[in-house]
């Protein structure tokens, strides 16, 4: 029996929750994401009425829409249609458009390819620009050219998407004529690219498959302006985190041990402070990848990117709510798994956020 005054035995700190164990959790998760977003959209849909009537009404004589709605089940209760709805979502039906009457799975899978890669390209410049400048503001704290950084983030984050799109289309298109104005291609290159086997939608990887270099060049030329109107929303954004988090890695202690042995500052921020600084980074970019979506929207309609938010801006003003349901739906599920893929990475480098 042990004495009431000895003391109690130490204990081995955990050094990190079970991996298997968050996994399941965060993939669990991503059920009642999804779920709570397509149900607002149903709801927030049927406050005008019944699809059909918002698209068609005033088009079609009303024996003939109340025909039409009695056909597709509009008519029934409201729990019914949403339940009917759950249901055509877990097999992958999605409905038909109501305007042009195609397989809401076959806009999907014919516009979804180019949304995900200006996504691609808008991280790739955010990477690209957010990064080291917020590096650079990092190691010129609270001098001139940090402030000109912090001013550049703000004024990237706050700028709206088609504003600055207009904007590097006038001086890139208009005024210095090197870069095309809208499209993902030119016609010449978009008719090559059809022609090739099973060709992905994504107009990088088919140009890559050609081997043609004129096409390879001709698809970065027409995504570049979209992408950098895109991207620079998110730079605006890593800029900022990581000049915060270098600023506070540096005043930890084995910095100060490192800088007392006479590392210089360019080798702390560049070596020591740089990957902590990270991991941050990693953790918000499944929300970066909502807030591109989102503005997915304003760029492809600026630039005429014939992606999903093109698609989606065509529908929303032709009140084709059916078709509304599914793209967004489906924006739903790309951004729950995107999370859980950031997630898992964010706990394979750093175990502290499996608690």
């Amino acid at each position: 029996m042990p004495r009431p005054d000895a003391p109690e035995p130490l204990r081995r700190p955990r050094s990190g929750g079970s991996l298997g164990r968050y996994i399941l959790i965060r993939f669990l998760l991503i059920f009642p994401t999804v779920f709570i977003l397509v149900t607002t959209v149903f709801l927030f849909m049927r406050l005008t009425g019944d699809p059909l009537t918002a698209a068609l009404g005033g088009r079609l004589p009303a024996d003939q829409l109340q025909e039409r709605i009695h056909a597709a089940g509009y008519d029934r209760p409201l729990i019914v249609q949403y339940l009917e709805y759950l249901g055509q979502i877990f097999t992958g039906d999605f409905g038909t458009t109501i305007t042009d009457n195609q397989r809401v799975s076959d806009v999907l899978l014919r516009y979804g390819g180019a949304t995900l890669e200006l996504a691609f390209y808008a991280l790739i410049v955010a990477f690209v620009v957010g990064i080291p400048l917020g590096m650079i503001a990092a190691a010129l704290r609270d001098r001139w050219g940090d402030a000109v950084l912090r001013v550049f983030a703000i004024l990237c984050y706050a700028t709206p998407v088609f504003f600055a799109g207009l904007l590097l289309k006038l001086v890139f298109s208009v005024w210095l004529g090197v870069l095309p104005t809208s499209g993902r291609a030119s016609p010449r290159v978009e008719i090559m690219l059809g022609r090739i086997d099973s060709p992905t939608g994504i107009y990088l990887i088919d140009a890559l498959r050609s081997g043609s270099p004129n096409a390879i060049s001709d698809v970065l030329s027409h995504a570049l302006l979209p992408g950098l109107a895109l991207g620079l929303l998110t730079a605006g954004v890593f800029l900022r985190l990581v000049r915060t988090n270098v600023i506070g890695t540096l005043a930890m202690p084995y910095i100060d041990a490192a800088r007392s042995r006479g590392v210089s500052e360019t080798r702390l921020v560049r070596t020591h402070a740089y990957k902590p600084a990270l991991i941050p980074i990693v953790t918000v970019i499944g929300l970066q990848v909502a807030l591109l979506l989102g503005g997915a929207v304003l760029t492809e309609t600026t630039f005429e990117w014939q992606g999903l938010g093109f698609q989606l801006s065509h529908y929303l003003g032709a009140r084709d709510f059916v078709a509304v349901q599914g793209i967004v739906a489906l924006l739903a599920v790309i951004v729950a798994v995107t999370n859980f893929v950031v997630d898992i990475i964010a706990a394979l480098i750093d175990p502290r956020v499996r608690y």
